[in-house]
């Protein structure tokens, strides 16, 4: 295989508190797994769609990217055409699940793969290169885990519970840079935000657990059946007469 290309797509992420602008935890994950996938043996190019005279950015420098490659796309557009064209080429695209501000609804990795015609691999924790291909790590429910392979090129979503130590180093905050190029492809309009009220969501019954602590942990942890029954035969009002039956039994309702 030829020279080992990566690219680590971040974004400008917010204070929790303060709502400052700073780097974004889970693009910094992102980071932080490439660094620990090649150490040392790859250039790892960090690339980020948006202002590059946003004093943010920095910080990623200071997390041990070299530089920090930013594409000015217009505001408002769609900048996963730009994306897609400045990956052309790497092996393995690493981002975070999801953004911390802006309009970031975890929806970029699933298309940029799409645009990339390359397999997404989600929830990732852990990597490791092998020949033409990766071994990833990824999260599941309930603390379990399950290793998925994939062939390069290959898109990796990191997942918020990754493996991460960050070392915020100032001296290499000062010697790195932040290059700004103009995209030449230029998506088409994103759609106008809406504001609406938020809606409360219905209050799920639940029937008062009766079983010991112990029980109810083993339920929590593996996939055995918590009871109840399935009705698959007799006629609609059977079936409603069972589920008020139910719910009674359970004193969920009064009447």
């Amino acid at each position: 295989m030829t020279k080992l290309r990566i690219a680590v797509l971040v974004s400008v992420g917010a204070h929790p508190i303060s709502g400052a602008a700073r780097w974004s935890r889970n693009d910094a994950l992102a980071l932080a797994m490439a660094q620990e996938m090649v150490k040392g043996a790859a250039d790892i190019d960090v690339i980020h769609a948006g202002d590059p005279a946003e004093p943010a950015l920095r910080d990623y420098l200071a997390l041990g990217a070299v530089s920090v490659d930013a594409i000015e796309a217009p505001c408002g557009r769609d900048i996963v055409g730009a994306l897609a064209e400045r990956v052309r080429g790497y092996h393995i695209v690493l981002c975070g699940t999801r953004a911390e501000s802006g309009e970031g609804s975890g929806l970029l990795p699933y298309l940029l793969a799409q645009a990339m015609h390359a397999p997404l691999l989600p929830a990732v924790l852990t990597a490791q290169l092998h020949a033409d291909s990766i071994v990833t790590q990824q999260f599941l429910p309930k603390g379990r885990r399950r290793e998925v392979a994939a062939s390069l090129p290959a898109v990796l979503a990191v997942h918020p519970l990754a493996p991460f130590e960050p070392r915020h180093v100032y001296a290499r905050q000062r010697a790195g840079h932040v290059a700004a190029r103009v995209a030449r492809v230029v998506g088409a309009p994103l759609a106008a935000a809406r504001v609406e009220p938020a809606v409360a969501p219905p209050v799920k019954l639940a029937a008062r657990e009766s079983r010991s602590g112990r029980a109810r942990l083993l339920a929590a942890t593996t996939l055995q059946s918590r009871g109840g029954a399935v009705i698959t035969h007799g006629t609609a009002v059977e079936k409603a007469q069972a589920v008020i039956a139910y719910l009674r039994r359970h004193s969920l309702i009064d009447y």
